[in-house]
């Protein structure tokens, strides 16, 4: 029997579908401890992680592997003065030492930072400041080592460095230190409520937020790995995500080791449709989830034989019906789309029982209360657009929904008016009761598989001699579900041109992380602004 089951309690209906589950969490409860320890303990030889690499590497690791080399890491870690309370910031691609360093500072009680490869020393610099992470640990690839000490110079911050896959100037080598670790490690009090995990997510009118998780998050992604990713006991996950984004979070690790299902990942810098066919026929991979982008690639250069697939679930921006409908054709696998945030779980998806219907959001989770609402805060009918909320319950917990935003209470308030969860994001339902997105109320831009707001890469372009004013808004994209556009008016002395919008792209995008690139750029001679001389971005994205 799955471990997870300890820590939950489910009420199904005579087809097997989801009615209500209520979570059991411990005061005491860490997923290092009480998951990946428990599951050593009683099955050492249980199969947690399957790795591969464009490289040709592959390694298999049980969960007596992950509890030994987390304990080793643990160790590397308090001997160096990292202790429960402290951040850490990983920057480890999808390494399988990622795994090895969650574990092992969920143990230590302290807080993970993750962080994509991808990000600019300015990017770094931000984060530094924000978190005043104590450690870092990162990858020797890429150029991050040197990108760190820059941003590390450049904050005027101290913190003590590793690297892992090879060494670096002024890091320490993990893989080394570890070698000669103790594969023991005592266990560290933590409190369920402690916080646990830091992300840092997009905003629209600002640097980016830190999101706040405790050590009860693990256990709200039963319902993402067992219900809509469909992961199974003895099966293999691959979710196509860095571990630098909370869906890593979602797909990686949590619930599918939670419901006895092992992890595939990839390691690899440049996706490839054909690479990916070929991990889950290779590895017989189960059940699959990635970004509608991923799909878009897969149909347009023709979907291959996956004989051992049995489930897909996509989620991160909207899902095409022509997409839905060629996958679908081609593999007999319906396409289960889900919905939630950085902030919280799993929100609302076509879940185990549903019928999927392309670019339907699903229906909302048992776990929460989930109520589209007008701007007058009152519930609106069926089939008119609202703010999807999460309303609490009695006991005022909302497993899974951050605890703060990092150094921000007004903000975090006001997520929080009127007594409920507000997302931010609009969606109607259906009469059947499915939920479908019809957008943001405000300008986060979804491209790719990532979330990007605008406010970075207006402040890059403003930086640019000749730009006086800009806009950035998304716009739609055949691949990439949005694409990012630079509405530009520029200053005297300057004119439109082509190689004038050459030289402002290039500027931008050469000081912007790749997934933030600028795609088009429109010259305007005025910006529509409102009465009190702020840009209008909606009536920007109507003419677009």
């Amino acid at each position: 029997m799955s471990v997870y089951t300890r820590f939950c309690e489910e009420e199904l209906d005579g087809a097997g579908q989801l009615k209500h589950i209520r979570l059991n969490c411990p005061e005491d409860f860490n997923f290092g401890y009480d998951v990946v320890d428990g599951i050593a303990r009683e099955n050492p030889q249980k199969r947690a992680l399957v790795y591969c690499s464009t490289e040709g590497e592959e390694r298999e690791f049980t969960f007596a592997d992950i509890s030994k080399m987390s304990n080793r890491m643990a160790n590397v870690l308090a001997g160096a003065g990292i202790h429960k309370g402290d951040r850490v910031m990983l920057i480890l691609k999808r390494h399988y030492e990622y795994w090895f360093a969650a574990i092992a500072l969920h143990k230590l009680g302290a807080v993970i930072i993750p962080a994509t490869h991808m990000l600019t020393v300015d990017d770094l610099v931000y984060r530094i400041h924000a978190s005043g992470v104590k450690a870092m640990i990162v990858t020797a690839q890429d150029g991050v080592p040197d990108r760190v000490r820059q941003a590390l110079s450049k904050a005027n911050h101290t913190a003590k460095l590793w690297c892992v896959r090879g060494q670096a100037e002024g890091f320490c080598d993990m893989n080394a230190a570890m070698e000669g670790a103790g594969e023991e490690f005592a266990r560290v009090a933590t409190h369920r409520h402690d916080p646990m995990m830091l992300y840092f997510t997009s905003g629209t009118t600002g640097y980016p937020k830190g999101v706040i998780h405790d050590f009860s998050y693990p256990l709200v992604h039963i319902v993402t790995a067992k219900y809509w990713q469909r992961a199974q006991e003895g099966g293999l996950h691959f979710t196509v995500a860095e571990t630098g984004w909370a869906k890593a979070s979602w797909g990686k690790l949590y619930g599918q080791w939670l419901v006895g299902c092992a992890v595939m990942v990839c390691d690899f810098d440049n996706f490839d449709p054909k690479q990916l066919a070929t991990v889950i026929n290779r590895y017989g991979v189960t059940s699959f989830c990635a970004p509608p982008t991923v799909y878009r690639y897969l149909v347009r250069k023709g979907v291959p034989d996956m004989p051992t697939l049995r489930h897909a679930s996509t989620a991160g921006e909207m899902l095409a019906p022509e997409v839905f409908e060629k996958f679908t054709a081609r593999t007999g696998i319906e396409l289960c789309e889900g919905y939630g945030q950085t902030e919280t779980g799993l929100l609302t998806a076509n879940f185990a029982g549903d019928k999927p219907i392309a670019g339907s959001m699903g229906t909302p989770s048992p776990l929460y209360r989930i109520e589209l609402r007008g701007a007058d805060g009152e519930p609106v009918p069926v089939g008119e657009t609202g703010e999807v909320v999460i309303v609490p319950d009695e006991s005022g917990w909302l497993p899974g929904v951050f605890v703060g935003y990092l150094g921000n209470d007004e903000q975090y308030a006001h997520v929080w008016r009127g007594g409920v969860y507000h997302t931010g994001d609009s969606a109607h339902m259906d009469k059947d009761g499915r939920y479908w997105f019809d957008g943001r109320f405000d300008d986060i831009i979804k491209t790719g598989g990532f979330r990007v707001g605008p406010y970075e890469i207006e402040h890059v372009l403003e930086q640019h001699p000749a730009v006086a004013e800009c806009s950035v808004i998304g716009v739609p994209d055949a691949l990439r579900g949005q694409a990012i556009k630079a509405v530009v008016r520029l200053g005297g002395g300057f004119d439109a041109s082509a190689e004038m919008e050459k030289d402002i792209r290039t500027f931008c995008n050469r000081r912007l992380a790749e997934y933030k690139w600028v795609r088009i750029i429109e010259f305007v001679d005025e910006m529509p602004k409102t009465i009190s001389g702020k840009i209008r971005k909606g009536e920007l994205r109507a003419r677009a």
